[in-house]
């Protein structure tokens, strides 16, 4: 059919000369008045719907109620959002890449052409989530953690191969080039696109992981969906959002001297974070905007989804022009960005008055002061001159309110280590121990932190063994880690110059410290050799650990054994320092329980100073060589010592010669893995990758089933406010004691090869075992003990027919009820499943036969994965809560929705009492748009795409 919008397909031009065709949004401005006023944003979105519109799936209508997009409205209709690509990483690609196999077998189980099942838009997977720090602190700790990660994850790497030559627009960035929201940044995003028929578009994606919107410090709109969702968006459907309310952030003056963009991000998060913005986007506006460098816009973009939006989208200006040529785009594509851009009507940042925001929030850059975050929330900003006596605080205060439920007498509680000769930080007379054995936990204990042997500055005298205590508060991860912070030159270089003034005054890092290096491309380690800065980072036991997302996906390594035993037995509440973006419970390692977001310059200093305890504003940070106290102020880097080495950060001949390595030049290690081929997955044995079962029994024509109701369900758990994704579904280690760990051994997998629950997503065996099965999840179905205090871990008690109670592991509790043929569901208080965008944290619950969860409120990825697996997502009104309804657990519960699945109708839930009581209470069905509807009734919008693609 013609395009509705005919007359929008317009010519424009270059400043070099060149010319191209676009869908103009100055001439449907002519049509729509409101066009010009729109956030930028929102045009961007409003472009691809114009583009797109083909009266199906993107309709007339559709382009009007974007262009007529008003400021404040009842959010009821949805936009079909057509992006341009879809980026993963490995540890929610591989299941994304398990669930398109299995779409292949199924259709060729069906008698259909598997290659109907094809991605319709490039797809690029970036390897960053399988490196862990094992090895740290010596100069081939990089060469041994990633010979450790092929040697883990060799399977699930063959997986991929068979994927690249299984898919024509599926490619894969190999492991040790970086994390993939920085690879994003700096190489795949390419500002605007031309169709086959010469017409240029916006850059758009959506990726499989959260911080997907550190794009959107470029100018494009993108954001973080599960598995699922991307993997619709590959295949061709629309991204489905309602329309949202657009916050405009007023970015006023300029930065304090000694203040870091990690310092002005973690402010942000704290405002919008109160301010309530799930769901919607940020814009950010004003003159102090516009001072801001694109690496400083990539950083708050990234925490979008700590501060709980959508996205937090800056325009497109000059500053983004110097970024694209500072990182080797070519001369050709930078002038067809601006040239399209200014087209648009959309080059240049907005100043107050010029766009219509749903409502403006406004922050002086002066006022931002040096802060960290924690110690168990990323929103929770804390002053730097208080984080000392914040965490005395929190140290005795109750669980409920982020606090420890420790005694106060105990804070001062040390437990003497004894490590053995091995602990001592190895120097060139003392050579680190030789690997005793190929079993991952022993190489990793014997390869302890030393000093780069080729550094010319004298070495600090070891340490006796017997002089090493740890107690409350005492640092024992350090971490320069994650996509947030480590594509920023300017705080990694802060970083850096402190490390250098440290050593040159004789600080020092104490041994038992585990600190790691992890840049999030390789050339932050180039840029670091040009400084000179790397071997005073490596002194300080800053060693380069890997390229990818370590210590803050909970990649962090095990610590010393005997550092595990003095914790447990003394119940210390240790603390990580980290320049990451996320901080939750026994995420960063199950036994630390305080972590605290800071920029690398901060982790740093921190490691010098060993503990939370000491305020770094009135005490010195450590004493020097010449026995004279040193402060923070003394080798805090000026930011004109920054901007002196800045040049030497952005040069794009050395972005172009790193990123041409890709294909070039991936690596022997990625080259020696050789992976099936054909059409379709053979499924070879494996206790990484298996066909997933979601599509066992499937036709081609959807379940015919009336009833959306709940009947008699069991009450699996109850939840308190905050559950994460992290908590239903762990990305880190794996204990021996866990269902999944009994699984692994049932396998004869030895336990130091069980590797992490994130590398093993392509293995719903195990996902679905380790589905609840954080370490520090509380289900407050479990009685208080006497102190008050709560078990943690994924358990539950099960009761049969005969109201025999059990107490057991959720896994195994969901197997007998499932097996009675009974339902389950789950209550919840506020901000259920925020955190990652983990798509088994849906798929999960689903395979456990949970068919409803009731909460609060939802984080919004996990609520559209919910309805994305056929799992009920119902909210709380008004002030009702689990607790108001005195649940216990021994209730049955019936679940009631509109039988038409009205988008946000009322829905009721029938508490059952053993007395014969009911009380029936009214929740909102949050299936919000009529396309989740459709994915609901067909059981999931797995089973939707598929349909539609083999019936197509």
């Amino acid at each position: 059919m013609p395009h509705a919008f005919a007359s929008t397909l317009q010519k424009f031009k270059t400043r070099q000369g060149a010319t191209g065709q676009f869908y103009s949004l100055p001439a449907l401005a002519k049509q729509f008045p409101k066009v010009s006023r729109l956030p930028v944003s929102m045009r961007i979105v409003l472009e691809s719907v114009l583009r797109n519109c083909d009266g199906k799936k993107v309709t007339d209508e559709h382009v009007r109620q974007v262009a007529n997009w008003f400021p404040n409205a009842d959010r009821t209709t949805e936009i079909p959002f057509v992006v341009a690509r879809v980026v993963l990483q490995d540890f929610t690609g591989v299941p994304l890449l398990a669930d398109l196999a299995a779409m292949r077998s199924a259709a060729q189980r069906l008698g259909k052409d598997p290659k109907r099942i094809e991605p319709l838009v490039p797809v690029d997977l970036v390897v960053d989530h399988s490196v862990m720090v094992d090895h740290y602190g010596t100069k081939d700790s990089l060469d041994l953690n990633m010979k450790l990660e092929f040697q883990r994850n060799r399977e699930r790497y063959q997986f991929m191969k068979w994927g690249m030559q299984a898919f024509s627009t599926f490619g894969v960035v190999p492991p040790g080039f970086g994390i993939v929201h920085q690879v994003n940044l700096e190489y795949l995003a390419r500002g605007v696109h031309k169709d086959a028929n010469g017409v240029y578009y916006f850059d758009s994606l959506v990726g499989t992981d959260s911080h997907t919107t550190m794009i959107n410090g470029v100018g494009v709109v993108a954001w973080g969906v599960g598995g699922i969702e991307g993997e619709a968006a590959m295949l061709g459907q629309p991204v489905y959002f309602l329309t949202p309310d657009v916050v405009g952030f007023e970015l006023t003056g300029r930065l304090r001297e000694g203040v870091t963009a990690t310092d002005l991000v973690l402010t942000v998060t704290e405002i919008l974070r109160k301010h309530k913005v799930v769901g919607k986007f940020v814009e950010f506006f004003g003159e102090g905007t516009r001072s801001l460098a694109v690496p400083d816009r990539a950083t708050i973009g990234n925490m979008a989804p700590e501060y709980g939006a959508t996205m937090g989208f800056f325009p497109v200006d000059e500053k983004t022009i110097e970024y694209f040529k500072g990182t080797g785009r070519s001369s050709e594509e930078i002038d067809y960005l601006e040239g399209y851009f200014r087209a648009q009507g959309m080059f240049g940042v907005p100043m107050p008055g010029d766009i219509d925001y749903s409502t403006t929030l406004k922050l002086d850059l002066g006022s931002v002061t040096p802060s960290l975050s924690g110690p168990k929330r990323p929103q929770d900003r804390i002053e730097i001159g208080k984080v000392a006596s914040t965490f005395k605080e929190l140290f005795s205060k109750p669980i409920a309110e982020n606090g420890f439920n420790q005694s106060a007498d105990v804070l001062a509680t040390r437990h003497l280590l004894k490590l053995g000769e091995e602990m001592s930080r190895p120097t060139p007379d003392n050579p680190p121990t030789p690997l005793a054995a190929p079993r991952f936990e022993l190489e990793m204990e014997a390869n302890k932190p030393t000093l780069p042997s080729a550094h010319a500055l004298a070495q600090p005298p070891r340490t006796s063994v017997q002089d090493i205590t740890i107690g409350n508060g005492d640092i024992l991860i350090a971490a320069i880690t994650s996509c947030t912070n480590t594509s920023n030159p300017g705080v990694l270089l802060a970083a850096g110059l402190l490390a250098k003034k440290a050593v040159e005054k004789g600080l020092r890092v104490k041994r038992h410290i585990k600190t790691s290096l992890a840049p999030g491309s390789r050339i932050v380690t180039e840029y670091f050799e040009k400084t000179g800065l790397l071997p005073y980072l490596e002194q300080l036991g800053f060693s380069v650990v890997g390229y990818g997302c370590t210590t803050c996906i909970g990649n962090s390594g095990d610590l010393a054994p005997e550092i595990n035993e003095a914790i447990t037995q003394s119940d210390l509440v240790c603390a990580a320092v980290l320049s990451g973006n996320r901080n939750f419970e026994a995420r960063i390692h199950p036994n630390i329980k305080a972590n605290f977001l800071a920029s690398p310059p901060l982790v740093v200093a921190y490691a010098i100073a060993g503990t939370v305890l000491k305020d770094l504003m009135t005490e010195p940070v450590g004493v020097g060589h010449d026995g004279k106290d040193v402060w923070l102020g003394d080798i805090w880097p000026s930011s004109d010592e920054i901007h002196k080495l800045m040049k030497k950060a952005l040069s794009g001949s050395m972005y172009r010669a790193n990123y041409g390595k890709v294909k070039s030049e991936p690596g022997a290690l990625w080259q020696s893995i050789h992976g099936v081929s054909g059409e379709t997955y053979t499924w070879p044995e494996s206790t990484y990758i298996a066909e997933p079962p979601f599509f066992e029994g499937f036709t081609l024509a959807p379940p015919v089933d009336d009833d959306v109701s709940v009947q008699g369900a069991r009450i699996m758990a109850l939840f308190g406010d905050s559950i994460t994704t992290d908590h239903i579904s762990p990305a880190g280690s794996i204990k021996d004691t866990s269902p999944a760990g009994k699984y692994l051994i049932s396998k004869s997998v030895l336990k130091p090869d069980f590797n992490s629950y994130g590398s093993r997503r392509g293995n719903h065996e195990v996902m679905m075992r380790g589905t609840f099965a954080n370490v520090r999840i509380k289900n407050l179905m479990i009685p208080a003990r006497d102190d008050g205090s709560r078990e943690e871990g994924g358990v539950t008690l099960y009761r049969d027919a005969s109201g025999n109670v059990e107490k057991m592991s959720i896994y195994d509790a969901a197997m007998k009820y499932i097996g009675e043929g009974r339902p389950t569901v789950i209550f919840a208080g506020e901000e259920y499943g925020t955190g990652s965008s983990r798509d088994w944290a849906a798929k999960g619950t689903q395979l456990l036969g949970i068919k409803a969860v009731v909460a609060r409120s939802f984080e919004r990825i996990h609520r559209s994965n919910l309805v994305g697996m056929g799992v009920l997502p119902l909210q709380f009104q008004g002030s009702d809560t689990w607790q108001s309804l005195r649940l216990t657990g021994e209730e049955t519960i019936d679940v009631i929705p509109d039988p038409e699945l009205t988008p946000q109708s009322d829905a009721k839930v029938i508490v059952k009492r053993r007395d014969g009581s009911q009380q029936e209470v009214t929740v909102k069905l949050r299936i919000d748009t009529p396309i989740e509807v459709d994915y609901y009734r067909h059981g999931g919008i797995l089973p939707y795409v598929l349909r539609q693609l083999l019936e197509g």
